[in-house]
């Protein structure tokens, strides 16, 4: 089941991994797993987010990335011919739409969020943050979300610069942007957490993060860890699967699943020990919430020697993060247009940027002129959101785990054991027995509770 007739394939399992680290590496590692960590008492929710990326984050990632090799195809093509090897349902179809639908959903926002990185990194440039205090980081973060037309322009820029990569093909574009981009954040990470060190308190920040109190953990940090655990790796969004597609033959998958998952902790850990010590150091708490890096980080930087410099850094840091995943995001859709359509990569591309910026304006308008509008406020759990809200709502809440909940079912129970064993090549019966385990009990019993409890909430 070779993809050739519709796609181009990674060179190498080195270029795979870092374009399937760079998809799972983003605003989840560096903004949102510090903030959750600060509002989830630190250690105890690193503790369980680290199980949960083990009992059910790396089964999942395993079973995408088994399923897109084997089936060689977008996420929708690839259900189609696997649900037919298997014998099931063509209805099974529809998971790889609702994955499409997914990733295109969760652009409309996690792009605009993206988008606030290029314009404080700007800020960062120009020394912005020079001796600023709590109101004046929130007079700047203000000032911007007011600011529709600034909103849009630097949504648009995010995503030219998006669509720019994907339509320059699988080679020329996605893997020179992920052989410079991921090195580049690595090294500006090491840079940061070492300026953290030195300039932060980094034994309180240590300490925070890795001092365990079991007390601490309660029914609210077990779902949350869970939840970024989706969030964080990529999985349940169409990405891994299409990744996996262009994925050469010799690549061992779980050794590149745990490849992928190790990075992916190690860059979110790094993250943290580079914000929190400079929040202990400069008498910031550290639940501060989504704001933590746009309200409450400037703050410390701008009192802190070479703190213009560094914010700069930090920001673009951010901003790379961001990139290598808004990449993956849009990659799934134009293979799906590629393959069923025969459109060409770079119209395709553009069109996909375009309708994602369209859509998504209803994001940017829900800090300013939509600020008010409330469309489902008939249903208990969209009352007070705004389009932003309901954007991320469906898509965190509600589409990804029901996404992953069906690729656990479907790997778990109606794969056959000699595709599994073909597609992982493994010989030990009793790895085999313990992966399939986790796919039908473990996985589904943690994803029906996230459900359940986000339904509930």
């Amino acid at each position: 089941m070779e993809n050739s007739k519709y796609h181009e394939t990674w060179s190498s399992r080195t270029t795979f991994l870092l374009a399937a680290i760079g998809a799972a590496v983003g605003l989840g590692n560096i903004w949102r797993f510090p903030y959750l960590a600060g509002e989830y008492g630190g250690s105890a929710f690193v503790l369980v987010y680290i199980l949960c990326i083990v009992a059910v984050g790396i089964p999942i990632l395993i079973a995408e990335l088994m399923m897109g090799r084997r089936g060689r195809m977008s996420p929708i093509g690839t259900m189609t011919v696997l649900a037919k090897e298997a014998g099931a349902s063509r209805h099974w179809r529809k998971a790889g739409w609702l994955a499409v639908v997914t990733i295109f959903l969760a652009g409309t926002f996690y792009y605009v969020v993206a988008s606030w990185v290029l314009a404080y990194v700007l800020l960062a440039i120009e020394g912005a943050f020079a001796g600023i205090d709590s109101n004046g980081t929130h007079d700047l973060f203000t000032a911007l979300m007011n600011d529709p037309l600034r909103l849009a322009l630097w949504f648009a820029i995010f995503m030219a610069m998006t669509v720019f990569v994907v339509a320059s093909g699988i080679r020329d574009g996605l893997e020179r942007a992920v052989k410079f981009l991921m090195p580049s954040l690595f090294v500006l990470l090491v840079i940061m957490v070492a300026y953290a060190a030195y300039a932060g308190d980094f034994v309180r920040g240590w300490n925070f993060l890795f001092r365990f109190d079991a007390s601490k953990i309660t029914p609210p940090v077990v779902l949350a860890a869970i939840g970024q655990a989706f969030f964080t790796l990529g999985i349940a969004q169409a990405v891994m699967i299409t990744y996996a597609a262009y994925m050469p033959r010799h690549v061992k998958l779980p050794q590149a699943a745990l490849v992928i998952a190790v990075a992916d902790l190690l860059v979110a850990i790094l993250a943290a020990l580079m914000i929190f010590p400079i929040v202990f150091a400069n008498g910031l708490e550290p639940d501060s919430g989504p704001g933590l890096i746009f309200e409450t980080l400037p703050i410390a930087f701008g009192q802190m020697p070479g703190g213009r410099i560094f914010a700069s850094l930090f920001f673009v840091l951010v901003g790379i993060a961001a990139l290598t995943s808004t990449i993956s995001g849009v990659e799934p859709i134009v293979s799906w247009a590629e393959e069923h359509h025969g459109w060409r990569r770079k119209p395709v591309s553009m069109l996909v940027g375009l309708a994602i910026w369209l859509v998504g304006l209803a994001s940017v308008f829900s800090f300013n002129i939509w600020r008010g509008f409330t469309p489902l406020d008939m249903f208990p759990a969209f009352q007070d959101k705004t389009m932003f809200d309901i954007f991320e709502y469906l898509t965190v809440n509600i589409m990804m785990p029901l996404n992953g909940l069906l690729i656990a079912l479907f790997a778990g129970w109606l794969m056959s054991k000699t595709s599994i064993l073909d597609e992982l090549a493994i010989k030990d019966g009793k790895m085999f027995l313990g992966f399939r385990f986790l796919l039908r009990f473990v996985v589904p019993v943690a994803i029906v509770a996230i459900f359940l409890f986000n339904l509930t909430n």
